[in-house]
């Protein structure tokens, strides 16, 4: 399988790439830069909007997996909405043009304010324009897939913890914060609950899912658990040791956060379980 992975140098781009290429997977990579792509991939810098038939100019992909996204952690960013339908555009031309299977990145900010277990058929009312966006985009891809008889995934990501100062995620933020040797960390009060996968893990859990035919449509890339804010960044800061303390407190929570939510992680355990009996043979 040849995939093409949009979005290959950003902070989960360049994790996933390298995830997919371990694996043996014949991957191209684009992106505006790639200082942070494992060289291993076929790379391609490109402004990907930009490219007159993308399916050509990218080799004729089996399946596009499509990270690329603007603002991701400015969730009232006007550009969602700006480039809702160059997203839509491009991988709509795949389609077109002969892409056998798409796979975009979602995010759980499509639902909105919810408390409880989140699956594929939870009703979705986002409250931030970056939900919004990417509720739309799921919605126009998911028709266009079943329109060209194309094999679709929608990868619904959760919170995602890694130890790196390359992203604009809670837990980049404090890395930021440790190096810049301050002593406090302005934080909520840390209560709300989320569904946490560590990078690695989620890396994993992507390259899994694309890699495989069998189990298609909204998949959510999580753990199927909700832990406390609070307690995960406390967490990390000690499994990271490092000196810097949490200032309970200083921001109020986004009002559409909700207070308690996580992902079904049953289509995900069964990719995974696949994967591995697989192996195991």
């Amino acid at each position: 399988m040849k995939i093409l992975v949009t979005g290959a140098n950003g902070y989960l781009g360049s994790g996933i790439v390298k995830r997919l290429v371990d694996d043996g997977v014949q991957v191209i990579a684009t992106d505006y830069s790639s200082e942070h792509i494992d060289p291993r991939a076929g790379i391609i810098e490109a402004d990907l909007f930009s490219v007159n038939n993308p399916y050509e100019y990218f080799g004729k992909p089996d399946c596009v997996l499509h990270l690329a996204w603007k603002d991701g952690f400015k969730h009232s960013s006007p550009a969602h909405l700006e480039y809702l339908n160059v997203h839509f555009n491009f991988l709509k031309e795949m389609m077109d043009s002969g892409v056998r299977k798409v796979a975009v990145m979602g995010s759980m900010h499509e639902v909105g304010f919810y408390e409880g277990s989140i699956d594929e058929n939870t009703p979705c009312r986002p409250l931030s324009m970056y939900g919004i966006s990417k509720n739309a985009l799921r919605d126009a891809v998911m028709l266009e897939a079943k329109n060209h008889s194309v094999l679709v995934q929608w990868l619904r990501g959760f919170y995602i913890v890694g130890n790196t100062e390359y992203g604009c995620s809670v837990f980049s933020k404090i890395v930021q914060a440790e190096k810049r040797g301050d002593q406090e960390f302005p934080f909520t009060l840390g209560m709300n609950q989320y569904d946490f996968t560590d990078y690695d893990e989620f890396c994993e859990q992507v390259s899994a899912a694309v890699e495989q035919d069998d189990v298609l449509g909204v998949i959510n890339c999580c753990s199927g658990y909700p832990m406390r804010l609070g307690e995960r960044a406390e967490k990390f800061i000690s499994e990271n040791e490092f000196k810097i303390k949490l200032k309970y407190g200083a921001f109020p929570d986004r009002p559409y956060d909700s207070k308690a939510i996580w992902g079904d992680s049953r289509k995900i355990k069964k990719i995974l379980e696949n994967r591995k009996a697989v192996v195991m043979k």
